[in-house]
């Protein structure tokens, strides 16, 4: 049973809940996003039609959420590692909080860690996650983004406040 760190809204664990029952209760817990870049393009996967919400959506590289008492850095490493096969530096550039809901009942509502890296290198993504990916032009990208059918609700979020 995997497991999220709950929040309050200034970021301080509060708790910990099931990952599930976190996202079908709307309770606030902590997550990251992994944007990766290369050149001037981004890095965009499509997430696996299996996955518990929004299967099938394009989103950044990856995203997640630390295990209780594992660091925000190391848990964005994981990640990438398990998603996307992906190894690189990557640096913590903002935490922002979004809140939606989702099909089938669930919810998001977290404090989000958006960490960067540049990566040019293979990509070999879990295809039980990820049933695609692509690197597209970044600025085409942000033209576009908000109000996609086809980008998760989060991605779309980001650009709309500034951080992508």
């Amino acid at each position: 049973m995997e497991q999220v760190v709950l929040v309050d809204m200034d970021d301080n664990e509060v708790g910990i809940a099931e990952k599930i029952a976190a996202h079908r209760d709307s309770l606030l817990h902590r997550a990251f996003s992994v944007i990766l870049m290369r050149g001037g393009e981004i890095l965009l996967q499509r997430r696996n039609v299996a996955k518990y919400h929004s299967g099938g959506l394009w989103a950044n590289a990856c995203c997640g959420h630390p295990r209780p008492g594992e660091p925000l850095a190391a848990a964005a490493e994981r990640r990438l590692r398990e998603e996307m096969g992906i190894s690189c530096e990557l640096t913590w550039r903002a935490r922002t909080h979004y809140r939606c809901t989702l099909e089938g009942g669930m919810s998001e509502n977290e404090i989000v860690h958006l960490f960067f890296g540049d990566y040019d290198g293979p990509v070999d993504p879990d295809p039980d996650e990820v049933m695609g990916w692509k690197w597209v032009d970044y600025g085409q990208f942000r033209d576009s983004a908000v109000g996609s059918e086809d980008l998760v609700y989060w991605v779309q979020d980001y650009v709309k406040k500034g951080l992508l």
